[in-house]
């Protein structure tokens, strides 16, 4: 049994800290509201994010992010991209011993470009983090706690570290692999949310199967010619993390990014589907610093370009597909592959 403490009450990480109470470990779950840990304490749900669901008697609940930090041998990081930051110079403050770091969140940071290990390695002083650890992969939270077979897949540098967080998740309905490329692992986490908006355009359109088709094989080709220009494995983005997480999310309700595409789709502005979503959408974000990266690593992203202009620069989605129907010939292998 380890003592591990989730930080972040949100749908993902009250779904981890369920797989981690089920198997038999001492957890518990940091959530900044007291209402909220309040209620998982003493009526062990949480309606706000899962709703419908019980959860384990033994997971227990806090408001005291120093107390969450004390209680811990391992450090599961659900908070959203916006917030890791600020979590990270909080846990600095507060670790005492060195710990395993264990990110779920999916984005990257536009203008500084950094991945989420980058950021908690910048933010938390190496004396205070044993390892760091991303985990990725196909993965709704409302589908884990209904036990629906679910296989992610973790990856860090240390791969000690990697195999202990394996073993820890794993069980009857949560399948672990390890995987040694933390660049494409958290590049195909964060960059699907970018085609999964788009492909939630695509189906508020009504454009069909055809185009939605092609949009997440051209997407996947856009998220490897980039992963591979910045060093990341080729066979990383044909996984979990990559096609795997990708197919998921640009096809279930349960994914926001889909949601919140698809009310862009349908005439929504970009203020009203943030507003109404009520939950973070990483992909608007990403998207800035796909945008970005794009433009900086001189690899063509049109689909990418494309969602950039209807979110920040005031383009109906209905234009921009003409745009990307309307560019030149191409070879698809060639164009994949370079």
């Amino acid at each position: 049994m380890k003592k591990v403490s989730v930080i972040g009450a949100g749908s993902w990480g009250t779904a981890l800290a369920f797989v981690l109470a089920e198997n038999g470990h001492d957890v518990l779950i940091w959530g900044r509201r007291k209402e909220q840990t309040n209620e998982i304490n003493k009526h062990h749900s949480n309606q706000a994010y899962l709703k419908n669901c019980t959860l384990p008697e033994s997971l227990k609940a806090t408001s005291n992010l120093e107390l969450a930090v004390e209680h811990a041998e391992i450090l599961i990081l659900a908070v959203p991209t916006k917030g890791m930051r600020e979590i990270g110079a909080q846990l600095n403050t507060l670790l005492q011993q060195p710990k395993i770091l264990v990110h779920v969140s999916k984005g990257i940071e536009p203008d500084s470009l950094k991945r989420i290990t980058e950021m908690l390695a910048e933010e938390i002083r190496p004396e205070a983090r044993k390892a760091l650890v991303v985990l990725s992969g196909p993965s709704h939270a409302e589908e884990v706690v209904l036990r629906h077979p679910t296989t992610v897949t973790v990856a860090s540098a240390d791969s000690e570290a990697a195999k202990e967080i394996q073993t820890l998740f794993m069980n009857s309905y949560f399948r672990v692999y390890t995987n040694e490329d933390v660049l494409g692992v958290e590049l195909g986490g964060a960059l699907k949310n970018v085609i999964a908006l788009a492909a939630g355009i695509t189906d508020g359109l009504e454009y069909g199967d055809n185009a939605k088709a092609a949009l997440i094989t051209r997407g996947l080709a856009e998220i490897t010619r980039l992963g591979v220009k910045m060093g990341a494995s080729p066979l990383t983005f044909s996984g979990l993390a990559g096609m795997g997480d990708l197919i998921v999310t640009a096809n279930s309700v349960h994914s926001r990014n889909w949601k919140a595409g698809n009310m862009l789709g349908k005439g929504s502005s970009l203020e009203e589907v943030t507003e109404g979503m009520g939950m973070v959408i990483e992909g608007v974000r990403t998207t800035k610093a796909a945008h970005q990266l794009a433009k900086q690593y001189e690899v063509s992203m049109p689909l990418t370009e494309a969602l950039y202009s209807v979110l920040f620069e005031g383009h109906e989605p209905k234009e921009a597909v003409d745009w990307l129907m309307s560019r030149g010939k191409k070879k698809e292998i060639d164009e994949f592959l370079n």
